[in-house]
């Protein structure tokens, strides 16, 4: 039965929140709709009153694609909930602290991309699944994706054909690095020798840099490398990599403001060293990591560049063996970029360590808020927020928080 509902704010995920609550997707704050509820969820929804920040989505794919979930709202009105969410997570934690501008990517400039792809009768289908279904929909028109990604998406489709199954789908991981494209694909039938060769004849077939075939690397013509600063890095096949190029530097510029003239940093999840590296431009550093494989692509990145101050790496899982405050304390500056679950156990140490500046990078507002909350109880006061949207169209964003401590030891 439909029945009639005001949106009255967004949540987390993006979606419209009516009454109830009541979950309408793709809708706006103020707005007066009708749909079917399913649970707890709206759907058939019709707005009768349609807000003053609805815009007409850039994309064609938008409506059945689940890539996107905020291209029906304008630009201004997606960057101040972005921020807000953000300031939002804060004062649950009472917690305030100045917001910069935001730093939105522009229109298809997303640099690295996983792609669903099935095989079916007549070749394969590729695409992002819609939303909270398992029906891909074909982007050829992606207004998310840079535009070299998107022509590669037949090369997922040639793969899927070559090693897929009619069952399942492969997730087929794009990234586009300085020597070419470089492919990881997961899910795909088991390797064998048949298999292998034609993989690798796909490789030379399609110019690819590099293809992986579930973490085995199958073929490499040239290394696919990523600049971190002055240093060309290639990370292990499937490695995290910022989204875009806009959003890393504007990550990394936040991060090198804060870490300011330290001499002796030390940069906690590293990964590849994002961070590391151009911060080894002018302090020596200390990048530490959990997955041993994107340690040694970062010290061999710096190995083979010039110009650069000393950089020591060490894998170690920080949620179970965080830094202790005795090692800590030999560094004048902390720089953390943690997953989604932030860094409970490693902020209670560097609150004891209570080094002068901690630069934390997150993809998470509400597990960052919760970390920031401990350090301020330690003495550190959080001096900005830079707000980063290198996931536009989305209900994801980063950020860079600017904690100093407010009296020194």
């Amino acid at each position: 039965m439909t029945q009639e509902y005001t949106i009255l704010r967004l949540g987390h995920q993006g979606d419209g929140i009516a009454e109830g609550p009541v979950y309408a997707p793709r809708t706006l704050p103020g707005e007066r709709v009708t749909g079917a509820l399913d649970g707890s969820a709206l759907t058939d929804i019709k707005v009768l009153t349609p807000s003053d920040d609805r815009v007409k989505p850039p994309c064609r794919h938008y409506k059945s694609c689940g890539g996107c979930q905020l291209q029906h709202a304008s630009d201004a009105f997606v960057a101040d909930w972005k921020v807000e969410v953000v300031r939002t997570a804060l004062a649950a934690q009472r917690l305030q602290a100045e917001m910069r501008p935001i730093l939105t990517s522009p229109p298809q400039s997303r640099r690295r991309a996983s792609i669903a792809v099935r095989r079916t009768k007549k070749g394969a289908l590729a695409g992002f699944h819609g939303r909270a279904s398992d029906v891909i929909t074909e982007i050829p028109d992606c207004q998310l994706l840079d535009p070299a990604l998107t022509a590669a998406i037949p090369v997922a489709k040639a793969l899927a054909e070559l090693g897929g199954s009619r069952k399942g789908v492969l997730s087929v991981t794009l990234t586009l690095s300085e020597a070419g494209l470089d492919v990881s694909v997961q899910g795909g039938k088991p390797l064998d020798g048949p298999l292998e060769l034609a993989l690798a004849q796909a490789t030379e077939q399609h110019g690819l840099a590099r293809l992986a075939w579930d973490g085995e690397v199958i073929a490499m013509r040239n290394p696919p490398a990523q600049r971190f600063g002055p240093a060309a890095v290639v990370p292990p096949p499937g490695a995290f990599l910022q989204a875009t190029k806009d959003g890393e530097q504007a990550l990394t510029k936040a991060v090198l403001e804060i870490v300011g003239p330290a001499k002796r940093v030390v940069d906690l999840f590293a990964g590849c060293g994002t961070f590391s590296l151009p911060l080894a431009q002018r302090a020596e550093v200390h990048a530490v990591e959990g997955a041993a494989d994107m340690t040694r692509a970062l010290d061999q990145g710096w190995r083979k560049s010039t110009g650069l101050k000393q950089v020591t790496t060490e894998a170690r899982d920080l949620f179970r063996r965080p830094l202790m405050p005795d090692e800590l304390r030999r560094f004048d500056a902390v720089v953390l970029d943690p997953p989604r679950a932030g860094a409970e156990a490693q902020v209670a140490e560097l609150a004891q360590a209570r080094r002068p500046v901690i630069a934390y990078v997150s993809c998470n507002p509400v597990t960052f808020a919760r970390d920031a909350k401990n350090l301020v109880q330690a003495g550190y006061a959080l001096e900005w927020v830079q707000v980063v949207d290198q996931f536009r169209w989305s209900s994801h964003s980063e950020l860079v928080g600017s904690f100093k401590l407010a009296e020194n030891p």
